[in-house]
């Protein structure tokens, strides 16, 4: 356990942007209490995780992957040692700033973004807890959650980690990939693999997409055929194997197997056919809705009365976020661009689908007599 000692000091982890006096929650579970109750994590239980605006109510949403990464760094930290509290702070903001439509609403917008430097959604994630959130003036979060929730990409294939052993200036990453400064980020950026290579494959047999009989039987044998079952194995894997080696990771058995179960779901559920077309719609939904609010921001500005006289309900709605978040957007480096990501990013499925139509579709003709 004792190899289990973050590099930086706790005070230094326990910094915020703006000083302000702890209660009697703590520092890490006031962290907590902040994210569950602002709106953007609230609208996470309209955003999807794969498959897009489901009608099942059974499928997973970008909130429950959320508490399932949370519960799971849960138990990874309890038997490490380590603190849970942080933890749970990290997962439960680490995919706030995700855009609508999964990762292919995340592709789309990164494709459009990329003149000023792409869209990933952890960076996105500490732009909007820091800087949209509360009317603009974020949410005042500890360095040691703002750092685990930039750093968590758990899409990067790593078998072990250790802290990164160098303050960062969190404010000037604009890439996935960096290292989390704790162990407590560590476990998170692993506990997001476990939480959705299991129930990616459940959501796909719901979906009638594949069959459990479809995953190879190597796999199935060592890993469990369930989500459960496999996230028991991972888990339990990943503590037995840190607690030997004073570092968080998987043992080289199970890394190879989640390298298999990852290229599986790769190949049969994120490149299958129906999840094909529907990237297609996507695509058109989000390119279409950035071009009109590009067009319209980059119009009006900061021209609040212009927003409001427009006969267009969505510009009506931009105006007034952009009002209410006038912190978050100084007039001297006010971007259309960057406000329209920010929009966008924050919608939900639904929202993004009926804001779609509200533009594209023809308005029915009103007789007056």
């Amino acid at each position: 356990m004792a190899g289990f000692r973050n590099p930086l000091t706790d005070d230094f982890y326990k910094t915020r942007i703006q000083k302000r006096e702890e209660d009697i929650r703590g520092p890490y579970f006031r962290d907590q209490t902040a994210i569950i109750h602002c709106m953007a994590f609230r609208r996470m239980k309209k955003k999807t995780q794969v498959f897009f605006s489901p009608q099942n109510d059974h499928v997973c949403t970008r909130i429950e992957h959320s508490l399932h990464v949370s519960t799971i760094a849960s138990v990874i930290c309890k038997a490490l040692g380590l603190d849970v509290e942080m933890a749970q702070a990290i997962a439960l903001g680490h995919d706030i700033g995700h855009a609508p439509f999964g990762h292919a609403g995340e592709k789309k917008l990164n494709e459009l973004a990329s003149s000023s430097g792409g869209f990933f959604h952890e960076v996105q994630s500490l732009r909007v807890l820091d800087r949209i959130e509360n009317d603009g003036k974020g949410l005042n979060l500890t360095y040691a959650v703002r750092d685990g929730i930039v750093s968590h990409c758990g899409e990067e294939d790593d078998r072990s980690l250790a802290p990164c052993e160098t303050p960062k200036d969190l404010d000037t990453i604009q890439k996935k990939g960096t290292i989390p400064t704790t162990y407590e980020g560590c476990a998170v950026r692993f506990a997001d693999k476990i939480a959705y290579l299991g129930r990616d494959i459940e959501d796909a047999i719901t979906a009638n997409i594949v069959k459990i009989e479809d995953v190879p039987e190597t796999i199935r044998d060592a890993l469990g055929g369930k989500n459960g079952e496999i996230i028991d194995t991972l888990v339990n894997d990943l503590v037995h194997w840190s607690l030997r080696n004073q570092l968080i990771g998987f043992s080289d058995q199970k890394f190879d197997l989640i390298t298999k179960l990852k290229r599986f779901n790769y190949d049969k559920i994120y490149k299958h056919e129906v999840l094909a077309k529907y990237i297609e719609y996507v695509e058109r939904i989000i390119e279409t809705l950035f071009e009109y609010l590009v067009h319209h921001v980059g119009e009006y500005q900061m021209a609040f009365e212009l927003y409001r006289g427009d006969h267009g309900k969505l510009i009506n709605r931009i105006g007034d976020y952009i009002e209410r978040r006038q912190n978050a957007y100084p007039l001297g480096q006010f971007s259309p661009l960057r406000v329209v990501i920010d929009y966008i990013a924050g919608m939900t499925d639904d929202y993004a689908l009926k804001a779609f139509e509200e533009i594209t579709l023809p308005k029915p003709i009103e007789f007056v007599r």
